[in-house]
């Protein structure tokens, strides 16, 4: 099927070249971020997973709020464009964890842009760039939100402006200024965020890099992760024919390019995904609260909450696994003997 997102490598390697070995990344989950209850959680996904330009407008209803995904002439807005946007998250984070203060413009290196989201560097990254942030500004999502009989609706994109600077006649770029839209700059100040392998910027198929995302969501909650295919094709966005995603999942098995996840496929049209070379937990420790999880957020700002649980676990084990009378002062406690380590 022309323009979705079946595979697109055949002959090739599912994986890119780790072009510039570079740090691990920050991305806040801003499918679940908002500066309201008005868009609460939302389910489908904003990026196209298409090759080819996706036009559709996508309309869906979430807990009784309307919510439409508008692309521009030139399409919506790819995953592979949503790199810019971590990137630009990842600044964002790194300054709020030295102390700085943030804005929602960011001056950037176009250099250190591309060399950070694994692109080439050569003179036709201008053009795929500029056609990156023509398509994230141009991507616009409306919604609705009814309170006291009165009915408000609002829209706004991903990006507000950006700009381009380089030398003239075909020079290389000099410098890239980007202005976030101020519901997903209101999300980078109120949201957690995760920790993303840097594998994933090497991961070829648009599918791949979306079920990367929702494994390294939900498993971080958990040791592993079981999802029918219905539902993984639902939150995935696909464009494809159910049974068209079921074998580019079971092609994806074969595969095996996800960074720290594997997947399997179970009996019941069911997927599971493990972490590799998982520490397995037992069952005598309680989950934690989530209002324990809230706190340890607010103790270790701009940390990933769920690796910092995985981690304390692993050292509980590692001393004998002690009896714990209160598992959620026990984690908040290592959380601040943690801080004082730093």
């Amino acid at each position: 099927m022309a323009g979705v997102d079946m595979p697109d490598g055949a002959g090739r390697s599912g994986l890119l070249p780790d072009r510039h070995p570079t740090a691990d990344f920050f991305v806040c989950d801003i499918f679940d971020a908002s500066p309201k209850d008005d868009l609460g959680s939302m389910e489908h996904p904003i990026f196209s997973l298409s090759t080819r330009p996706d036009r559709r407008v996508l309309s869906y209803n979430h807990n009784d709020v309307a919510i439409t995904i508008t692309p521009s002439v030139r399409g919506r807005a790819t995953i592979h464009d949503k790199d810019i946007l971590i990137y630009c998250i990842s600044q964002l984070m790194a300054a709020l964890n030295a102390g700085r203060e943030i804005s929602r413009t960011l001056h950037l290196k176009a250099h250190d842009l591309l060399v950070a989201t694994n692109r080439d560097t050569s003179g036709d990254a201008y053009a795929r760039l500029r056609e990156a942030f023509e398509r994230l500004a141009g991507t616009r999502i409306t919604t609705n939100l009814t309170t006291g009989g009165l009915e408000t609706t609002r829209g706004f994109g991903l990006l507000e402006s950006w700009e381009i600077v380089r030398r003239s006649r075909g020079g290389r770029m000099i410098s890239v200024t980007v202005t976030l839209s101020e519901w997903l700059f209101r999300a980078v100040l109120s949201k957690s965020v995760l920790t993303l392998s840097r594998d994933y910027f090497r991961l070829r198929k648009p599918l791949e890099r979306r079920v990367y995302e929702l494994a390294r969501k939900h498993c971080g909650r958990q040791p592993g992760w079981r999802v029918s295919v219905t539902t993984l094709h639902k939150k995935a966005g696909s464009a494809a024919p159910v049974r068209v995603f079921r074998a580019a999942l079971r092609r994806m098995i074969v595969d095996d390019h996800l960074p720290d996840y594997e997947m399997r496929e179970d009996t019941g049209d069911m997927i599971i995904f493990e972490r590799r070379h998982q520490v397995v937990m037992p069952d005598t420790l309680t989950p934690l609260a989530p209002l324990t999880l809230d706190e340890a957020r607010t103790l270790a700002p701009g940390a990933d909450i769920y690796a910092l649980e995985a981690e304390w676990r692993s050292w509980w084990a590692e001393t004998g696994r002690p009896r714990l009378s209160n598992p959620d002062a026990a984690f908040l406690g290592w959380v601040r003997s943690r801080n004082t380590r730093l």
